[in-house]
């Protein structure tokens, strides 16, 4: 059924290697700034979300919802790409900021995670509040990926009907199978930028929150197991690292959703073990699609000419508008 077996995705010459193709826009990419209108929004617990807008030609009937990935935040260049390609055709777009993502703090000693749908549906309540978009669009890249790929699966059949078409860029949609895959020696690089970043977060949060983090033992720690399991789990009111990956992996829901949706992992992503390429699920449903290029890296999908719009804005862009 929407298993896509052939790509149109063709890597630019001398870019055959997934770990080229994840290095090379995140180093050398660059993108104006599309979303220039912050808002900030409480959360039902009380703390906050800072999102990020952008309506070219004045407010229009259409939204895509943008979520960004791992310690990242709404001015990444996949973001504001992503932004460009859909304003250009006509949506309005809303880049949101997770927990602590923003450029400032957040209030409690929690922050964000692959599963945290509950931060996903404050920002929808805000825009279907706001009674102005009749069709809004959901687009995830990596964790922020699984995020929308997860909240549509336990929304199923219930997501709001003003949820029109989603699309998830590099998903890790089996945590625990990427994980162990970042843990290999070949992904060290990637290893060590995200734990340089998770390790300030956290000693930040050890001095706002003596007694909710405790930074003993932190500069030892080298894996997304270490970080979950003394980290991640217990402050999400979580059991272990494994009990985190499982209950919130998306790709044990894909089946569920019913809206419309598209799923790209490129077959040489160096973040992507092999329990995250869903094709049964997707043979298994008539809403969720799945296409596996066979190059394009982590959130890549460099473009031949390299200056234009990247191959995966283009192939978001044709899903949200077929």
């Amino acid at each position: 059924m929407p298993s896509i077996a052939t790509s149109t995705y063709l890597a630019p010459p001398g870019f055959g290697s997934g770990h080229l193709q994840s290095i090379y826009p995140s180093v050398f990419r660059r993108v104006a700034r599309v979303t220039g209108r912050r808002e900030r929004i409480e959360t039902p617990d009380g703390d906050f979300l800072d999102l990020d807008w952008s309506a070219p030609a004045g407010e229009g009937s259409r939204l895509a919802v943008l979520s960004h990935g791992l310690e990242g935040d709404s001015s990444q260049p996949y973001m504001q790409g992503m932004a460009a390609a859909l304003n250009r055709r006509g949506w309005d777009i809303l880049a949101w900021n997770f927990r602590g993502c923003s450029g400032e703090p957040n209030r409690f000693a929690r922050s964000y995670h692959s599963g945290a749908t509950e931060d996903l549906q404050t920002v929808l309540d805000h825009v279907f509040e706001m009674k102005r978009y009749a069709r809004v669009a959901l687009v995830g890249f990596s964790l922020g990926g699984n995020l929308t790929l997860k909240y549509l699966g336990d929304a199923g059949g219930d997501a709001d009907p003003r949820l029109c078409r989603a699309a998830a860029i590099s998903v890790p949609c089996d945590l625990a199978s990427s994980a162990e895959k970042l843990a290999g020696f070949s992904q060290r690089l990637y290893m060590r930028r995200f734990l340089k970043c998770l390790r300030k977060k956290i000693l930040e949060k050890a001095d706002a929150h003596p007694g909710e983090v405790n930074r003993a033992g932190l500069a030892g720690m080298r894996t997304f197991r270490d970080i979950d399991e003394r980290y991640t789990a217990p402050l999400h009111g979580f059991a272990s690292a494994e009990d985190y990956w499982e209950r919130c992996s998306c790709k044990r829901v894909l089946r569920q959703i019913r809206v419309k949706t598209l799923l790209v992992n490129a077959m040489d992503d160096p973040f992507l073990g092999a329990g995250c390429y869903p094709r049964e699920e997707a043979e298994a449903s008539d809403h969720f699609f799945f296409e596996a290029p066979g190059q394009g890296g982590h959130v890549g999908f460099v473009p031949r000419d390299r200056a234009g719009e990247y191959w995966s804005e283009s192939r978001v862009a044709e899903f949200l508008d077929d």
